[in-house]
């Protein structure tokens, strides 16, 4: 399965000297359109030299520049797929059945958003969660606000101050007002982007939210805004994008947050119970 620019940034970003992490940093920042431009254009916003964006690329293991930025734009096309442009181009049958290219498909999924994301991501992102000192808030999309949901019932028994926000994005602006630099936003966003959501990261990045993103391998907008992005892969055989591989990492985190808080958290857990 073929690596997206943004997880090859993942896998190398540690081994990067100063200057290519700015180039890659600016590329995350504003992905793929950065890397679409020319190189000296390039540079100039990372405000590196053009041999560097140079040495970046070929750090990613491209021969040139073109080729790197013809495999830009084979992403950007599969990011701007619609669920109709996918029926009217269906994945090729093979055998074993109906379910056995979706199963297959997904099991791939989360092999490979798992190769792409470190401990150490896991670790400081469960941290992030665990440790902050104000509240936890959490949106989802469309289709990915039942993760959001399913996240939040899960961290609001093992810590205070949980929120999900549900309803009109009106209702997500008036909670702006609550939010603050010690406070963090979980966003849910896969293709296609939804641009309300990116508005309200926006917002909540202005007035210093840590922003958690979870994501597909071609990066929503508001992995500019976020201080964590998880890419998880979510193409299978279908018009529908899955989100399976985000839930496992979702799980996951959940249960990484659960032993950090350790004694607080069995503590709030049995004080629930007594409760019911």
């Amino acid at each position: 399965m073929i690596s997206s620019i943004a997880e090859l940034i993942s896998d190398r970003i540690g081994t990067m000297p100063a200057g290519e992490r700015r180039a890659a940093q600016t590329l995350i920042a504003n992905y793929p359109l950065t890397g679409l431009k020319t190189v000296a254009e390039f540079s100039t916003a990372a405000g590196v030299s053009s041999p560097t964006i140079l040495r970046f690329v070929a750090r990613l293991g491209f021969q040139n520049y073109p080729e790197f930025q013809s495999a830009l734009q084979d992403e950007l096309a599969a990011q701007l797929q619609s669920p109709a442009s996918r029926t009217l181009n269906p994945a090729s049958p093979a055998s074993g059945g109906a379910a056995s290219p979706m199963l297959e498909a997904t099991l791939d999924n989360m092999r490979e958003t798992f190769r792409h994301l470190s401990d150490k991501q896991l670790v400081d992102i469960a941290s992030t969660l665990a440790e902050r000192r104000g509240k936890t808030f959490l949106i989802g999309g469309r289709f990915t606000d039942p993760l959001a949901r399913y996240m939040a019932a899960h961290l609001a028994i093992i810590q205070p101050d949980v929120y999900h926000l549900a309803g009109q994005e009106s209702i997500w602006r008036d909670r702006l007002i609550d939010m603050g630099k010690r406070d963090v936003l979980v966003i849910f966003d896969i293709r296609r982007y939804q641009e309300s959501l990116v508005r309200f990261a926006e917002k909540a990045h202005q007035r210093g939210v840590q922003i958690v993103l979870f994501t597909d391998q071609w990066l929503s907008p508001i992995a500019r805004f976020a201080r964590h992005v998880i890419a998880g892969r979510t193409a299978v055989p279908s018009a529908w994008d899955s989100s399976a591989a985000l839930f496992v990492v979702v799980e996951t985190l959940i249960g990484a947050v659960t032993r950090q808080l350790e004694a607080a958290g069995a503590k709030r857990i049995r004080d629930l119970e007594s409760l019911r």
